[in-house]
């Protein structure tokens, strides 16, 4: 009796604007198994400033972003943006999330934030740095999100840069010396917020060199679409956080 094949794992991100969108493609090269992970922009200012990140993540916006990504079938949809979601609060961000699932004809959806909460606690992590690229206002706001989720924030660093725009044209190089800077060594691991930095090629190199968990936005936000799908790959090439099936 023949079987027949398996339809390949389809999620879906609703993503601001431009800046590291290529990270999605590149992990579905690194997965390669099929999966597809299909990204709709959404628009609005990239300022990381909250009334702005209030704006981004309206609504209106995000059931933009679901109606286009219908033609694609996916299984779960995410709101591939950390500030856009924590910026709410952990109960503003669950209404935004459930406002999502709403648009996406009920899809399971979830946000970069919670996918940030969601795999520290995959791996067991409870005290943690944060690397983050926002202005100081904006970073404490996320260190509150990850508090309100269980996890201890030992220290959070501001990189200061305003905006979406100017995180995504970091070269590798500071890309890697902004994470590691802000590394301690009584931390469980390393968090590094921000959707618009490009990080995924680098997760590997980051972690052999401080010999612990680092978990990046595109990363946790891919995690997180995979894991409401029921899809848990091992993927050698994006972290830790996809070495075991236990995850």
């Amino acid at each position: 009796m023949s079987v027949s094949p398996t339809r390949p794992t389809t999620v879906g991100f609703v993503y601001p604007d431009h800046a590291a969108e290529d990270d999605y493609p590149l992990a579905e090269r690194v997965l390669a198994d099929g999966t597809r992970l299909p990204v709709a922009h959404i628009y609005g200012t990239d300022l990381h400033a909250v009334d702005e990140l209030l704006d981004l993540g309206a609504p209106a916006r995000l059931a933009e972003g679901a109606a286009l990504l219908t033609p694609h079938a996916p299984a779960a949809v995410v709101w591939a943006c950390t500030s856009g979601s924590f910026v709410r609060g952990w109960d503003g961000a669950a209404v935004q999330v459930e406002g999502l699932s709403e648009a996406a004809g009920g899809l399971p959806a979830s946000s970069t934030s919670f996918a940030f909460v969601h795999a520290a606690r995959a791996l067991g992590l409870r005290r943690v740095t944060v690397a983050a690229s926002y202005p100081d206002e904006v970073a404490w706001l996320f260190s509150d999100f990850l508090g309100a989720g269980g996890v201890e924030v030992l220290e959070i660093s501001g990189a200061g840069i305003d905006t979406a725009a100017e995180v995504g044209k970091l070269s590798p190089d500071a890309v890697v010396d902004l994470i590691v800077a802000r590394d301690r060594p009584d931390a469980d691991a390393l968090l590094v917020p921000d959707t618009a930095m490009r990080t995924l090629a680098l997760i590997e190199t980051v972690e052999q060199r401080l010999d612990k968990p680092v978990l990046t936005a595109n990363q946790v936000t891919v995690w997180e679409g995979l894991r409401l799908s029921g899809h848990r790959p091992q993927a050698p090439g994006l972290g830790r956080l996809f070495s075991t099936r236990d995850t």
